[in-house]
């Protein structure tokens, strides 16, 4: 029990550490004198729990998939790396994936429980680095599909594209046309 705590009392030190980094939560923890550990740990939880027993679910896990990815990619194309880039365009492109195949799905997915849990331990699984997940499921899955269907995809965009063109054109000409 004692080795429990004191691994507990090291990642506890390890997140404050880190969070020693945002200035709001040092303000909040000399404003509350609540340590702000306690908080993030707390919020982390609360908001587990909410997607959990599905409160909130769907909006809790589709911000967690959109808002902190948006947040890094913004950071990543500050910085002068690419590395980051790659990566975060990598999850965008799995994350486009994953919400095409759920919007044909949801009316399946929606009945299992836990869903949002699960559907949430994917996205950070996804997004966490040192987990790899968008790059795994790039390179195993979407890369060989898009390869192989590369060609017919571009055809079709073109024949999409010159359709919408021409409707385009012909609404504007029928515009002028009026006036």
């Amino acid at each position: 029990m004692e080795a429990i705590q004191v691994k507990a009392r090291y990642h506890i030190a390890q997140l404050d550490k880190e969070l020693q980094k945002v200035p709001q939560l040092n303000q909040l923890e000399l404003a509350t004198g609540v340590p702000k550990t306690y908080f993030v740990l707390g919020a982390g939880a609360f908001f587990t729990l909410m997607i959990f027993f599905n409160i909130a679910g769907q909006l809790f896990s589709n911000l967690l998939g959109f808002a902190y990815p948006a947040y890094r990619s913004f950071k990543a194309l500050e910085s002068p790396g690419k590395d980051d880039d790659k990566q975060w365009l990598t999850y965008w492109t799995v994350y486009g994936f994953v919400s095409i195949i759920e919007s044909f799905t949801d009316f399946l997915l929606y009945w299992f429980p836990f869903y949002f849990f699960l559907k949430t331990v994917f996205l950070l699984w996804l997004m966490v680095p040192s987990f790899n997940g968008a790059v795994t499921i790039y390179n195993r899955v979407l890369r060989p599909f898009l390869l192989q269907h590369k060609e017919e995809i571009d055809s079709s965009y073109n024949n999409l594209k010159a359709k919408v063109s021409a409707v385009a054109s012909e609404i504007d000409g029928s515009a002028t046309a009026a006036h």
